[in-house]
């Protein structure tokens, strides 16, 4: 009789994992096939030689991009490889919109979502009256003049423990909408309005529904305390439609030092050095 490989025998490695998500129809496998999750199992797979099953940090929308997407798997000790195999190899498998950036064994309890602390999203902003060609899919737009600093004073209202209940989307599963937000914050940097946000979890559509509901304070639609009488009323219904995934960008993950899982080597891609 085949006995399993004890607990013990089991290798679990870690990965950073980069996407542009316009391909996609988000992270979570789906009978299609056509998400990240999909495509990454597979690869892995191929080099691993026996079927792998990942768990993420955060599991992304449709059209949603990641820098730093930390996730993890289990392998069978005759399939352990040499770290670079896990990062050379796997992506020899992956599609062009994919790659694997690091990859480092790691403890048997370490878990990617449940032992993340915070997770960081940036989204980007295109204000301009014309909507962008090159950078089509990877930012978001809107033509009317925004006023940054109208946007920030109105996300402070965002920080601290709350319930974002108004920000989720009506089929977000998460069983609680209390979440710790730690830094929200709204700058431009010439045609680019860059909205950066960190907190212990997300709920679906978070993002891009404080995007939205900031971007109406933006254009004058709103009031600057809108977002805490959003906050303050738990209502989806009172807020702005839910804005463009293109901008949306998975930034990192924070995890307690002992796991001794890499920092992110760059906050954004060369292309958005700002």
């Amino acid at each position: 009789m085949k006995t399993m490989p004890s607990q013990q025998q089991i290798q679990r490695i870690a990965l950073g994992i980069e996407y542009d998500g316009a391909a996609f129809h988000g992270w979570q496998s789906q009978p299609h096939g056509q998400t990240v999750q999909d495509v990454l199992e597979q690869a892995i797979g191929q080099v691993a030689a026996q079927p792998i099953r990942v768990h993420c940090a955060g599991r992304t929308d449709a059209g949603v991009h990641a820098l730093n997407q930390v996730v993890h798997f289990d392998c069978a000790p005759a399939s352990v490889r040499p770290q670079q195999a896990w990062i050379r190899g796997v992506n020899a498998h992956l599609p062009s919109s994919v790659c694997v950036r690091w990859a480092q064994p790691v403890a048997a309890d370490f878990h990617a979502r449940f032992d993340a602390r915070a997770r960081h999203y940036c989204y980007l902003l295109h204000n301009h009256p014309v909507r962008p060609a090159l950078m089509h899919g990877r930012l978001g737009w809107h033509h009317h003049p925004l006023d940054a600093a109208r946007m920030q004073a109105a996300a402070q209202a965002l920080l601290g423990e709350h319930d974002f209940s108004a920000f989720r989307a009506a089929e977000c599963q998460a069983k609680s909408a209390v979440k710790i937000m730690q830094q929200a914050t709204v700058r431009r940097h010439g045609e680019l309005i860059i909205f950066e946000f960190r907190a212990d979890a997300f709920l679906q559509h978070m993002v891009r529904n404080m995007v939205g509901a900031l971007v109406a304070v933006g254009n004058g639609r709103e009031a600057v305390d809108s977002i805490a009488r959003l906050l303050a009323s738990g209502d989806r219904r009172r807020a702005a439609p839910t804005f463009s995934a293109a901008g949306l960008y998975l930034v990192g993950v924070d995890y307690a030092p002992h796991w001794n899982i890499p920092l992110p080597a760059r906050i954004m891609p060369a292309l958005f050095e700002i």
